[in-house]
């Protein structure tokens, strides 16, 4: 059992074995580390197969990039306290 979060190295390996997996018509695992943006476009591909294109290949790529940068968690952050706040609003005028 691995503790902590995977290293940068351990996620690259990950990404791309499951992206062979889901090229080869594997499916996709779980438990792979990625984060959802990343699993999303990955099954994108697994549900062409065998016709997946190239754009689905590098927007799984550029998913990936932004797990690896931060920008994934960051717009999902922003996301997440927009709707908090929608939340917050809408209570405030229903009382």
């Amino acid at each position: 059992m691995r503790r902590g979060y995977p290293t940068r190295e351990q996620l690259q390996s990950s990404f791309e074995r499951v992206l062979s997996q889901v090229l080869a018509g594997d499916g996709l695992s779980s438990e792979t580390g990625l984060d959802d943006e990343t699993q999303d476009a990955l099954l994108a591909i697994a549900r062409a197969y065998p016709n997946a294109s190239e754009e689905l290949v590098e927007a799984a790529r550029h998913a990936f990039a932004g797990q690896l940068d931060g920008s994934n968690t960051k717009r999902w952050r922003a996301e997440w306290e927009r709707d908090i706040k929608e939340r917050e609003e809408r209570s405030k005028r229903t009382q």
